[in-house]
Parts: structure tokens; sequence; C-alpha cells
């Protein structure tokens, strides 16, 4: 495995462990004391976010220079 394969497999795994973390997160404050509404400035904080990590991963990882 040559590294450019390495860090497309680790930067997945980091990425998705991410997501499975912030959306649970979100989740959770949402369906619990907060409720929706109470929730909803953190879901809209984790979505952009989450976007600039995913954008970022693939900037490093997948586009091609």
């Amino acid at each position: 495995m040559d590294m450019h394969n390495i860090r497309k497999l680790t930067g997945f795994i980091g990425l998705a462990l991410l997501f499975t973390f912030i959306l649970g997160l979100a989740h959770s404050i949402s369906t619990g004391f907060a409720g929706f509404w109470g929730g909803l400035p953190f879901w809209i904080i984790a979505v952009t976010v989450l976007s600039l990590v995913a954008y970022d991963y693939w900037d490093e990882c997948i586009r091609k220079r």
C-alpha cells in the first residue's frame, strides 16, 4: 500500500467516526430535553462543520492535483 492509499483509508475512517459522533450527539440533543427547536442551532452548526470536514477530506485525499 502506498502513502496515498493510506491517507485515503485513515482519512475516511476518521471522517466516518467524526460524522457518527457529531450526528449522534445532535440526535441526542434534539430528542432529549432540548427538543427539536432547542437542538436546531446545534444541527445547523454541526451540518456546517461536517460539510467543511468533508470538503477538507476531499481536497487532501481525493482530488487529483
